[in-house]
């Protein structure tokens, strides 16, 4: 099992080959992981974009992404593309909070 760090996030990579990737992402719950999965499904190039969580008490904070492309982008590349979306839409959130009087 191949074990990634993203700032303070960890990956765990349970399936990774030319058109599909599923990652474990170890400390995170429904709340990302479901914004990650809708913000996948919005790539053209993503045929297939999922979570689950295994056990809704053990495994709760470790919901599994599965991802399947249409081979025309790698499932790595396509997933930086959706986490590079997040980090600005969270950025315009908090500049528009910082406004807020």
């Amino acid at each position: 099992m191949e074990k990634d760090r993203c700032d303070s996030m960890e990956l765990e990579v349970l399936q990774k080959e030319e058109n599909t990737l599923e990652i474990v992402l170890v400390g995170e719950t429904h709340t990302f992981a479901n914004l990650l999965r809708k913000t996948l499904k919005e790539d053209t190039h993503v045929r297939a974009a999922a979570y689950k969580v295994d056990h809704p008490l053990l495994d709760k904070e470790r919901p599994v992404i599965f991802l399947e492309t249409d081979g025309k982008k790698p499932p790595k590349e396509v997933l930086m593309n959706a986490v590079t979306k997040i980090k600005e839409q969270m950025n315009e959130f908090g500049q528009k909070f910082e406004g807020i009087r």
